[in-house]
């Protein structure tokens, strides 16, 4: 997936785990934990460069990429027929 998601995507991503967390109760804790990764990547940069720890940017902006990765990998599965995924939208 060569292309960002945006911020109605991610919502409506979530909007759709949130509706289905009974049915879908692991699809729902991969999604929460991919937008946790996301969160400590923004957030974690500038504490990083703060206290000198430039180890850290790299997982940062990892952590930037992980929904962009996740989704993508589900949107390759899904063309294969190897995963079904429901809550996949594909965008022109």
């Amino acid at each position: 997936m060569n292309r960002r998601l945006t911020l109605n995507e991610l919502q409506r991503i979530k909007r759709w785990h949130v509706d289905h967390r009974e049915d879908h109760p692991l699809e729902y804790h991969l999604w929460d934990g991919m937008l946790t990764l996301w969160i400590m990547g923004w957030l974690g940069w500038l504490p990083a460069v703060a206290m000198d720890a430039m180890w850290a940017l790299p997982l940062c902006a990892l952590g930037m990429l992980v929904p962009r990765i996740y989704v993508g990998w589900r949107e390759r599965a899904h063309a294969a027929r190897r995963l079904r995924c429901d809550w996949l939208v594909l965008h022109p």
